[in-house]
Parts: structure tokens; C-alpha cells; sequence
């Protein structure tokens, strides 16, 4: 599997996983939301804040298409386009937040929604490029991330296996190197028997490319499963409050939860370790305190010839191995020894 680079963090096998929290619209629109969130997120350890950098005009032109979600504890039904209208940002304010991501040491990217969306995120820096799952299908959009040459993120929810193999197909022919896909369900918040982390590993192996996984569940079981799946990528969505207004801080992470996700992340790396089959270091001590020797059960005289009974398995493990004892059957004694005694070869010579 490809290591890449982005910023000064490594992507890749072998490397720490790379962690974002999911701004989103969970600024509301509201410039002082934005950067709040990004201070949070880094002060959380996060390794990038994502954004979605659109024109709403790019994918809603009926303004009677609704939305259903829960806010603040009651069920909200509202225009798409409202909802989407009011958290627009310019190409300046994309920006700043690149630069105050810079300040707090994360990565900024963003998902566009047209080739002008794509330039405008690599005239203010970003990181990545992010291709949402609603835009799986928008292979000219795809295209023009590749020609860019910045890494790009692919999301994979509702898709059939034909549609992302011609997203990576354009992706790939257009001139595009560095890949993540991301697993996805695409319902909000996702139950458990819905999150399926066995296509991880399957993506890995029909793509050859890296992935992680977008995950809209609730709580932090499913990254941590999808981390133990092999993702090198954790996408959350994150907020300040559950209790804001709108559409996604219910289903987001909070501070205190994505702190949890994060230090349990790092917490799993180190346990996940090599898969090298034998004993690590420190249980080279193990070895010698809490194995097995074989040892006799009496005291015995020189000119002794052992036989089962003469002989019992007890700690340490610093002589003959219990498989020995074959060997030692039917051998006599060249010298007397105590009960307890760790046979050795020394004991036959």
C-alpha cells in the first residue's frame, strides 16, 4: 500500500492513523462557529477539519425538496435549499480557515461541488480534496481533482461496486495518484447492522489504493472496529454542542466524545502491533519465570533410572521443556539430586 504525504503528516501503511473532524455545515454560517471549531478539533488532537466549500445552485434547483432531521430535541422538516443556503462560504473566508488551520497545526480541506469549487480550494491551500458521496457519479468532477494532483478522498456510500470502479477509473486515467476511498453508509446516524467495516479490506484488495471510513454511527465503536479493519482514515463529524440548531450536531461528535476517539485511536495503534507470529520482548521474561521445566518429585540417587514417575512439570521455565521428558525417561542418574531439582543435561554425564 502507497505512503503519502500531506502537510507534514504521512498517510499511509505503517503510519499513525489520520483523523478529521467533520465541521461541515455544523458552523451554522457563522464565521465565529467555523473558527471555534477548528480550534476545538486540534485542541482535541485532531489531524485535519474538513469543510464543505459549495454553491447550492450546483445541486438543488427545487426549492420544494425538504429535509427531515432532528434538532435540539425536536423533529425539524425544511427546505434543502435553505438549509444548504445558509451555510455557503465564500473563496475568502475558505481562506482564513485554511490559515487558522495552519496556525493550530491541521490540516484544512473541503468538499467542492464544481471544477470552479475545485480551484478555488487549491488557490486557498488546502490539503486535500474530498469527493462526497452524493458526487460519486460526477465524474468530471473527479477528473478535474486529479489533474489538480492534490491527494483525494472519495466517499463510497450508495454506491454498487461498478459505480466506484469508475470513479477510481477516472480518478486514475485522468492523471490522479494519491487515493483514499472511504467506506460509507450514507444514513444519518447510521445503525450498527448497517455499518458493514468487512468492506474495508475488500475495497483495499479490488482497488489497490488506501481507505478508511466515514463514519456517521453514533458513538466511537465503529472507527475503532474499522481502524482494527485496517482503515488508515477516520472521518467524524464533529461539533461544539449536540444542542445547536441544525441539521447534523445531533449526530456529531462532541469535543469530550471525539477526544475519546482520538485517544482510543492512538491507544489501538500501539495495541494492533506486528502480525510477525512469536514472543515480544517483554514477555522474554515470562519465558524463564511462569513456563514449564521438568523437575523431579523426590530425591533421587546417582544411578537412578528415571521413569514417569520421577518426574513432574513446575516452574521456571529455565530447563528441559515438558516435550523433554520423553528423553529423560529411562536415563539414569550420574549424581544424586534434590526433590524440585530442574533437570539438565549435566545430570546425565
Amino acid at each position: 500500500m502507497k505512503v503519502f504525504r500531506v502537510g507534514k503528516r504521512l498517510i499511509g501503511e505503517g503510519q499513525p492513523i489520520f483523523i478529521v473532524a467533520e465541521a461541515g455545515i455544523n458552523h451554522n454560517g457563522e464565521m465565529i462557529l467555523a473558527h471555534r471549531l477548528i480550534d476545538a478539533a486540534a485542541d482535541c488532537g485532531a489531524d485535519a477539519v474538513k469543510f464543505q466549500s459549495y454553491r447550492t445552485e450546483d445541486f438543488i434547483s427545487d426549492q420544494s425538496l425538504t429535509y427531515e432531521y432532528v434538532s435540539q430535541g425536536q423533529t425539524m422538516v425544511e427546505s434543502q435549499y435553505s438549509i444548504f443556503k445558509r451555510c455557503e462560504f465564500s473563496s475568502e473566508v475558505l481562506t482564513e480557515l485554511r490559515r487558522h488551520c495552519d496556525q493550530r497545526g491541521v490540516v484544512f480541506f473541503s468538499t467542492p461541488t464544481s471544477e470552479e469549487g475545485v480551484f478555488e480550494l487549491v488557490e486557498a491551500g488546502a490539503g486535500l480534496l474530498k469527493n462526497g458521496s452524493d458526487y460519486l457519479v460526477h465524474l468530471p468532477l473527479i477528473r478535474a481533482m486529479a489533474r489538480t494532483g492534490f491527494p483525494t478522498v472519495i466517499s463510497t456510500g450508495m454506491a454498487t461496486l461498478a459505480e466506484i470502479d469508475d470513479a477510481v477509473q477516472a480518478f486514475r486515467e485522468a492523471g490522479g495518484r494519491d487515493l483514499i476511498l472511504l467506506h460509507c453508509t450514507s444514513s444519518y446516524p447510521t445503525p450498527a447492522e448497517e455499518v458493514h467495516l468487512r468492506k474495508i479490506p475488500t475495497l483495499a484488495v479490488a482497488f489497490e489504493c488506501l481507505v478508511g471510513l466515514s463514519d456517521h454511527t453514533l458513538g466511537i465503536v465503529a472507527a475503532l472496529g474499522a481502524v482494527s479493519m485496517g482503515a488508515c482514515f477516520i472521518e467524524k463529524h464533529f461539533t461544539l454542542s449536540k444542542n445547536l440548531p441544525g441539521p447534523d450536531h445531533s449526530i456529531s461528535a462532541d469535543p469530550v466524545e471525539f477526544r475519546l476517539l482520538v485517544e482510543s485511536i492512538r491507544t489501538l495503534e500501539k495495541s494492533l502491533g506486528e502480525c510477525t507470529l512469536g514472543f515480544t520482548s517483554l514477555e522474554r521474561r515470562g519465558r524463564q519465570e511462569f513456563r514449564l521445566s521438568c523437575v523431579t518429585v523426590r530425591d533421587l540417587p546417582a544411578g537412578h533410572c528415571l521413569s514417569e514417575t520421577d518426574v513432574a512439570f513446575r516452574r521456571p521455565g529455565n530447563g528441559l521443556p515438558p516435550k523433554a521428558v520423553e528423553w529423560l525417561l529411562g536415563r539414569r542418574l550420574t549424581r544424586s539430586i534434590p526433590t524440585g531439582h530442574v533437570f539438565e543435561p549435566l545430570d546425565f554425564i
